[in-house]
């Protein structure tokens, strides 16, 4: 199996499974290598272009990337709490991505981000926002801590007395 369709091929599994059955998928016997390793991941659902559901871990909660993908995609499907949940109709229709993130590292200053190559978290306290780098309609670093801070409830704190960490992400795409 190509690794570059793995992800986005096992989360629409995953979802599919799910919404017919109600039980969450057993991991195929090959599993490319590294989805082996363990890493944080979001999946996101669109349909017809807007978002449909997005969830992730930005710090690996299973044993490898590829079980972290099953229970993410399944949650993204099922109960992102800013949509109804998708429905089997729905699934053909859906484009699936899946972004596999670094580890996130400190950011030594504003000039280290950049909204195309890095990802942002920001968060005080126990508060955390999370923003996935090349986003559409988001160009410049302000935007992207702006977006970033508005999701950790964040709002109206300045940059500096925050803590921003960047990641990188390895994104796929499902291109049947």
């Amino acid at each position: 199996m190509d690794p570059g369709n793995f992800p986005s091929r096992l989360a629409r599994k995953a979802i599919r499974e799910y919404l017919r059955t109600g039980k969450v998928i057993s991991l195929p016997p090959q599993i490319p290598k590294e989805f082996q390793e363990q890493a944080g991941a979001f999946v996101s659902l669109h349909e017809r272009g807007k978002l449909r559901g997005c969830i992730g871990t930005y710090l690996p909660q299973q044993k490898n990337v590829a079980s972290e993908i099953v229970k993410n995609a399944i949650s993204a499907a099922t109960t992102d709490p800013r949509f109804p949940p998708v429905r089997g109709s729905e699934l053909d229709e859906l484009e699936i991505s899946v972004d596999v993130l670094s580890p996130p590292e400190p950011v030594p200053s504003k000039e280290a981000l950049d909204p195309d190559k890095y990802g942002v978290i920001v968060s005080k306290g126990w508060q955390r926002g999370l923003l996935l780098p090349n986003l559409e309609g988001v160009n410049t670093v302000e935007e992207q801590l702006t977006i970033a801070k508005q999701k950790a409830g964040l709002s109206g704190i300045p940059d500096e007395n925050v803590e921003i960490q960047r990641f990188t992400v390895a994104r796929y795409k499902q291109n049947d």
